[in-house]
């Protein structure tokens, strides 16, 4: 549940009571008005109807450049809701205002990112070369490289081309950083090829596929709905910060051969989770506000959509074909 809180002139009020009439919002109050006769106005909404009263409210106060709206979460209301409205609101999609927040912080190229991609790459390695289970998983912990390939996969849903860019080149320099420092471990660390957690990332079969595909449908749900995403992080970081290290390691040891598996991998995970995050997208409605924008923005999905799945068949054919002729 919401409180949606309105600053707008005052002859909005009786507009913005016929929204909260029309949505069934829970309660719709009036304040006083402020020095500058701005009118603020209240509504408590439940989670399945904050997108659409807050497109409706941008529809009709757009035009107001000192209108305001403000989102603030309600944590207990009494009397308890029902069991109809609980289940509602636990199935309910998180607004997409809210999504865009969440991507947009997580999809910055800062120093803190980089910082963190370099510290998991290393543990990661010494997890892979050492055969440490649990080294690799904490690595999977502090990865961050769940941000950027969600931060993608909205920003094609919302046709928001400077979210796509910016999304690229975060997740094109954490994986460059990642591979770079595991090259370097490659050379200055004469490890022996014998850890089978290394071994395993240097060959893609069809399940790598399925694995990369349900971590991306996972991190994507888990965005949309609210979830708690840290056990999805992992698993998205098991389908990319692993294979990329390992890529890293391989050519660093000059072991072509081996690096070509592993590069393989990462780029079959890299598809495969890009596709699975537009897929959820699609499917759960997240689209932008104004019709030409989504207009715009089917379009891009449409065409995203066609070459991820062409690069993933391609992919996919390359490992039938190695998988036979190895």
């Amino acid at each position: 549940m919401k409180l949606i809180e309105v600053i707008a002139d005052e002859g909005s009020v009786k507009t913005v009571a016929a929204i909260a009439e029309k949505h069934k919002v829970r309660d719709f109050r009036t304040g006083l008005k402020d020095k500058d006769d701005s009118q603020p106005m209240r509504l408590v909404v439940t989670d399945d109807k904050v997108q659409d009263v807050l497109d409706a409210l941008q529809g009709v106060l757009g035009a107001q450049s000192y209108a305001k709206l403000l989102v603030y979460p309600i944590d207990i209301s009494l009397p308890k809701q029902t069991e109809e409205q609980q289940e509602k609101e636990a199935h309910a999609m998180r607004a997409r205002e809210s999504l865009y927040k969440e991507v947009q912080k997580n999809a910055r190229l800062d120093t803190n990112y980089l910082v963190l991609v370099m510290l998991s790459t290393i543990v990661a390695a010494i997890g892979l070369i050492e055969n440490n289970v649990a080294v690799v998983i904490g690595a999977m912990v502090i990865a961050p490289l769940l941000g950027p390939n969600l931060a993608f996969g909205l920003g094609t849903a919302l046709g928001d081309l400077s979210l796509m860019k910016n999304s690229l080149k975060t997740l094109f320099a954490g994986v460059l950083l990642a591979i770079t420092i595991s090259v370097i471990m490659g050379i200055v660390w004469p490890f022996p090829l014998t850890s089978p957690e290394l071994i395993a990332r240097t060959d893609a079969g069809l399940d790598s596929i399925a694995l990369a595909f349900a971590s991306g449908a996972a991190a994507a749900l888990s965005l949309s709905t609210g979830l708690p995403s840290v056990l999805v992080g992992v698993m998205v970081a098991v389908a990319l910060l692993p294979p990329a290290a390992t890529f890293g390691l391989m050519l660093g040891h000059a072991r072509i051969d081996l690096a070509a598996g592993a590069a393989l991998l990462l780029a079959v995970n890299v598809v495969s989770v890009n596709l699975a995050c537009k897929l959820v997208f699609l499917i759960k409605g997240v689209r932008p506000r104004t019709w030409w924008e989504k207009e715009k923005a089917n379009k891009a999905m449409r065409r995203y959509i066609v070459v991820w799945v062409f690069t993933l068949v391609l992919l996919g054919l390359v490992i039938y074909v190695r998988t036979f002729s190895l």
